[in-house]
């Protein structure tokens, strides 16, 4: 239960996140305006919050690892929101990042 509550606050932390960042890029870069750079800022500030409830209790731990799921997340958020289409470097690059979290977070430590 621990692994998927990890997992979950992963993927909510992401679409804080990347949704966050994506917003303050609509609003200055695409010209959408103020409100949506603003809905960002919040969105940014909840994937703040988020990452305090992982289990695991140490931050160094916990951001290192939230770091190959902001990447593959990222890559996501593209295909989804902006029509990006990976390659398969885009896409092996993420997994070893995936990995890389599941062997951070998950290994067992004795």
């Amino acid at each position: 239960m621990t692994v998927l509550r990890s997992l979950v606050l992963f993927v909510l932390a992401a679409v804080a996140e990347i949704g966050g960042a994506w917003l303050v890029w609509q609003g200055l870069r695409e010209h959408r305006g103020w409100l949506w750079v603003g809905a960002g800022v919040v969105a940014l500030g909840a994937y703040g919050f988020v990452a305090t409830f992982q289990p695991e209790s140490h931050f160094g731990r916990v951001l290192a690892a939230y770091g190959g799921v902001f990447v593959a997340g990222s890559l996501v958020w593209g295909v989804v929101m902006d029509g990006f289409r990976p390659d398969r470097w885009d896409v092996a690059g993420a997994l070893v990042c995936l990995a890389g979290v599941g062997i951070i977070m998950y290994a067992p430590r004795g």
